[in-house]
């Protein structure tokens, strides 16, 4: 982990998220080759020839509904995912789907997930 990813998550005030975050990006660099890994002011994406997803502490859920450790993983899609695991899915413009989806758990990054976070990779990779 580098420096600039845990002081990300200091300023974020979610420390506590840092074992969950590791567990996602060790998934993507595992199954997704060549991917290049940027920390920004509010969010840390993920970019292979383009942006195909990012993580950030966007507001995805009322507070009440989140759980005590969670993330937003963000994914652009060429579909509208159909899935109670997707909080917010918008369409910016035709044929591009944004989708925010809540990860509260090591557990959550299964293979449904890995599965859309490929679909976006390669989504991007097509621009």
């Amino acid at each position: 982990m580098d420096l600039d990813t845990l002081q990300w998550f200091e300023a974020q005030k979610h420390p506590d998220a840092l074992p969950l975050y590791e567990a996602l990006e060790g998934r993507i660099l595992a199954e997704i080759p060549g991917v290049r890994i940027k920390v920004q002011k509010s969010q840390i994406s993920f970019y292979t020839k383009h942006l195909f997803g990012c993580v950030s502490y966007i507001r995805a859920r009322k507070k009440a509904e989140l759980p005590p450790c969670w993330l937003v993983l963000t994914l652009g899609l060429a579909r509208r995912l159909e899935s109670p695991r997707v909080d917010i899915a918008t369409e910016p413009y035709p044929g591009r789907w944004t989708h925010h989806i809540v990860v509260g758990s090591a557990g959550e990054i299964d293979g449904e997930l890995m599965d859309w976070i490929k679909e976006a990779a390669a989504f991007a990779a097509a621009k």
